[in-house]
C-alpha cells in the first residue's frame, strides 16, 4: 500500500462532496466557512473547495459524474496534498463508473471521510493507497465551539505528526445520536453533551493478533458487494476487519444478516480479528454485543476470533482517525489497540 505524505504548514488541501451535497446549502454553508477558517488559521493550510463541492443537494444528486470529477481533479493536481470529504450520504457508489484508478495510484494523497465514504475508501484500497477513515468536514472539522480534544489529537497524530508506533486509546467521554446538536447557525456556541465512556471491551478471543485494517460502515457493504471494489477472499486474508454502524437505528436482525454474509463469503474465517465501532444509538451498545458473539462465535464457530468492541470510530462521538491498509495490533489481555507504523510518510 502506498502511504501519502504528511501535511505541513502551507500545504493546499481540497474539500469535496462525494455523497450528499449538504455543504453547499444555504443553511449549512456556515459549516464550510468554519472548517476553512480552522484549517487555515490553526494549521496553516490553504483550503480550496473543488468546483462542484458547494453546488448543493439537488445538483450533486443529479450529477454523480460532477462529484467524481472533483475527486479526480483533486488527485491530478500536484499542488493538492489532501482531500477532505464533506459528509456522508447513501449513494457514493454512483461515482464508480467515473473513477480512474491509475490517477489515484499515481498521485497518492491523504483522503478522509467516513460513513458513505466507505465506498471511497474501498476505491483508495483498490488503487493501492492508504486512506484515513474518519474526519469529515461537517461532522468533525466544523464541530461547533471547537474540535474536541480526542478527534484533534487523532487528526494531528495521523495526518501532521506521525509516530512510528501509536497506541489508539479509548476516549474517556462519549455521546450518542440523541445528544446531537443540530446544525444551524444559532447553535454554533453549543457543545455536544458528554457522558462517561466505558472504554474498550473484548467480546471474545485472547492473546495478540496483527494485521492490516480494512473495512468501514457496514451499512454501506451491500452497495459494494459484487462490484469491482469488493476485495476478493484472498485480499481479506490476514486482515483486521473494521466495522461500524451508522446513525440509523439498525435492527439487530439486519446486523445479523450483514455478518452472516461475511461468514458465507468466508471472510470471517480468514481475518485475524474484528474492531467494532461504538454504536451511535445508545440502546444498541449492549444489544449488538450479543449479535456479534452469536454470529461470529456460534454460527461461524469462531469463538477464538478476537473482537475488540466500543472503539471510537464512525458515528458515535467522539471519533478518531484510522489509516486503512496499515498494520495494527489487538492485545486482548490488555485491551489495547495499536497502529504499528507511521500513519503518513515524511
Amino acid at each position: 500500500m502506498i502511504k501519502p505524505k504528511r501535511l505541513k504548514k502551507g500545504d493546499k488541501v481540497a474539500i469535496v462532496s462525494l455523497s450528499r451535497g449538504m455543504l453547499g446549502e444555504k443553511m449549512f454553508i456556515h459549516k464550510y466557512e468554519l472548517a476553512k477558517k480552522r484549517l487555515e488559521e490553526d494549521y496553516g493550510l490553504q483550503v480550496v473547495a473543488m468546483p462542484n463541492a458547494l453546488k448543493g443537494i439537488d445538483y450533486l444528486y443529479q450529477h454523480p459524474e460532477a462529484r467524481a470529477r472533483d475527486l479526480m481533479d483533486a488527485f491530478r493536481n500536484p499542488e493538492i496534498r489532501a482531500v477532505f470529504n464533506a459528509i456522508g450520504g447513501d449513494d457514493a457508489i454512483r461515482l464508480l463508473p467515473y473513477i480512474d484508478f491509475e490517477v489515484l495510484q499515481n498521485n497518492p494523497k491523504i483522503f478522509t471521510g467516513f460513513s458513505d465514504s466507505t465506498t471511497n475508501h474501498f476505491m483508495m484500497y483498490k488503487a493501492g493507497i492508504v486512506s484515513y477513515y474518519g474526519l469529515s468536514v461537517m461532522n468533525n472539522i466544523a464541530e461547533y465551539v471547537s474540535i474536541n480534544e480526542y478527534t484533534k489529537q487523532a487528526m494531528e497524530a495521523m495526518l501532521f505528526y506521525p509516530q512510528e508506533r501509536f497506541e489508539i486509546l479509548s476516549s474517556d467521554f462519549c455521546s450518542y445520536e440523541k445528544d446531537k446538536v443540530w446544525w444551524k447557525e444559532e447553535n454554533m456556541g453549543i457543545s455536544t453533551p458528554r457522558h462517561p465512556n466505558s472504554g474498550y471491551e473484548i467480546l471474545q478471543g485472547a492473546g495478540k493478533v496483527r494485521g492490516e485494517l480494512l473495512g468501514g460502515c457496514i451499512d454501506v457493504f451491500p452497495e459494494l458487494l459484487g462490484t469491482s471494489l469488493w476485495p476478493s477472499l484472498e485480499e481479506w486474508q490476514g486482515k483486521i476487519l473494521l466495522l461500524e454502524t451508522s446513525e440509523v437505528d439498525m435492527p439487530e436482525m439486519v446486523l445479523s444478516w450483514f455478518l452472516r454474509n461475511l461468514h458465507a463469503q468466508g471472510i470471517l474465517h480468514v481475518i485475524k480479528g474484528i474492531v467494532v465501532g461504538k454504536p451511535a444509538v445508545e440502546e444498541k451498545v449492549e444489544k449488538y454485543k450479543g449479535v456479534y458473539k452469536q454470529i461470529v462465535g456460534v454460527e461461524a464457530n469462531l469463538p477464538d476470533l478476537p473482537i475488540l468492541y466500543n472503539v471510537n470510530v464512525g458515528h458515535a462521538y467522539p471519533i478518531g482517525v484510522f489509516p486503512l491498509g496499515l498494520q495494527y495490533e489487538i492485545d486482548c489481555e490488555n485491551k489495547r489497540f495499536t497502529l504499528l507504523e507511521a500513519a503518513t510518510e515524511e
